[in-house]
């Protein structure tokens, strides 16, 4: 490609890191950054996919941080999601529940039931039935909520 705009980097390092090659997806961050090109919330959301998937806890903290304090970008729900899920992946519920407790929007039921989903994983059965409350005050007529917390 003799020219690469903000949508091919993005597509790239999006698409490496939802195939389980974080390691590339970052490798073209830093690629991407030392051509001069600015990140934007879609190259965030990719470089947070790949950390998800990868399991470094600290580098995603790390990038979200530089996402928003580096790069004046405000976070979306994705964001904010895929932290979500990378947090309970490393055992860290507590720091999972505390990040969506200060989120500046209301938690959706993705994050709700990646949060339920963490605590049945993890044996959390206290911090599930906050995640599960929480959920069902989103969706309260969704059985499937109740179905979340007995084993398969």
């Amino acid at each position: 490609m003799k020219t690469k705009d903000l949508i091919s980097w993005n597509t790239l390092i999006g698409g490496l890191a939802m195939h389980g090659r974080g390691v590339d997806a970052l490798n073209l961050f830093i690629r991407m950054k030392n051509a001069g090109q600015k990140p934007d919330g879609i190259t965030f959301l990719g470089i947070l996919c790949a950390c998800t998937h990868m399991g470094p806890v600290e580098d995603g903290l790390a990038y979200f941080q530089s996402m928003v304090h580096d790069n004046s970008i405000v976070p979306q729900i994705e964001h904010y999601g895929c932290m979500v899920d990378l947090l309970p992946r490393a055992g860290r519920l507590e720091q999972a529940m505390d990040f969506v407790s200060k989120m500046p929007m209301e938690p959706d039921v993705v994050i709700g039931a990646g949060l339920l989903g963490a605590c049945r994983t993890h044996k959390n059965v206290e911090l599930a039935e906050v995640a599960l409350q929480r959920l069902i005050e989103l969706e309260p007529k969704n059985p499937a909520n109740y179905r979340k917390m007995w084993p398969s």
